[in-house]
């Protein structure tokens, strides 16, 4: 059994930090801004009713929580969705990324559990809403304070974000990552494409080609199930050349947000990285950046202005 941290041991948190995402629940010990212990589980929103939150948080950090008094618990993303454990308003745009103040409280049976959800964002026109990337934005701004630029944060809904004197002026997202799974898994294609992991090369070629012209990403789509039967198309080109075409019908819908100024990508090394490619070669002053640094960067910086009666 691990024992229960005492209050001056070296790795026992003043505060908690957690992620909770739709398939993943990232947690950190936290003593400043300095994280001591980082644990994870595959208990996201997904697999949990409201009613299990608090105990999919126990089974996580349960051994970091005190003997007596409360430990602060500042969580960002699904957490606070419909359906989540406490439904947390969306902050509207054009506004800073995170607004600490207006945390909520989720209802918790554990005295020592004191949790407090952020507010995510929402856009009026057209419609869009985010959860858990204000927290990666607002930590970005703390590292960079002076950036004028786009955002680019890719995943299973990519977003991408303008943001100028430390605010987001608007963003706009794209189901890219949701599409090419779909595709993979339930569409024609899945009998071409399988398990198979992306061509770099393959994703790079088809890339340029729906940058250069967007109705690729369409028409290019059943020939790659042509192209396994009647060429031989291995399944990593296939692969490689579904993500490419997806990608890049992406970027440029998105052009207005990276054509005229530096672009961050905020996210996994290697999905950032084929963003970061691609964007280069079309002329883009682009680079990356850690996600998982820069959301405990921005949950960092809320516990520094986060009232204790909120």
């Amino acid at each position: 059994m691990t024992p229960e941290p005492t209050a001056d041991a070296p790795t026992a948190p003043r505060w908690i930090a957690v992620d909770w995402g739709t398939t993943r629940l990232r947690a950190w010990a936290m003593r400043g801004a300095r994280p001591v212990d980082a644990r994870a589980s595959d208990r996201g929103m997904g697999r949990l009713a409201p009613a299990g939150f608090e105990p999919a948080l126990l089974d996580l950090i349960g051994d970091w929580l005190p003997a007596a008094g409360r430990m602060r618990v500042i969580a960002c993303g699904m957490a606070g969705a419909r359906g989540g454990w406490a439904e947390a308003e969306y902050r509207a745009v054009p506004c800073p990324p995170i607004d600490p103040r207006r945390a909520i409280r989720a209802p918790a049976h554990d005295p020592r559990l004191d949790v407090r959800i952020l507010p995510g964002l929402s856009q009026a026109e057209p419609p869009d809403v985010m959860r858990g990337e204000e927290t990666q934005i607002a930590g970005f701004l703390a590292e960079n304070p002076g950036f004028d630029g786009a955002l680019c944060l890719p995943g299973t809904h990519s977003k991408w974000v303008r943001l100028s004197q430390g605010r987001v002026e608007r963003f706009r997202s794209f189901m890219t990552g949701e599409v090419f799974s779909l595709l993979v898994g339930q569409s024609v294609l899945r009998l071409t494409i399988g398990a198979a992991r992306p061509d770099p090369a393959a994703l790079a070629e088809a890339g340029a080609e729906a940058l250069a012209d967007p109705h690729a990403a369409q028409s290019g789509l059943f020939p790659l199930r042509a192209a396994a039967l009647l060429q031989g198309l291995a399944p990593e080109r296939a692969a490689g050349r579904l993500s490419g075409l997806l990608i890049g019908a992406e970027l440029a819908a998105a052009r207005d947000f990276w054509q005229d100024g530096p672009t961050a990508i905020i996210g996994a090394p290697d999905l950032a990285r084929l963003y970061e490619t691609l964007l280069l070669a079309a002329g883009a002053q682009a680079c990356h950046k850690d996600g998982t640094a820069l959301v405990l960067a921005g949950l960092a910086a809320a516990s520094l202005d986060l009232p204790e009666d909120t």
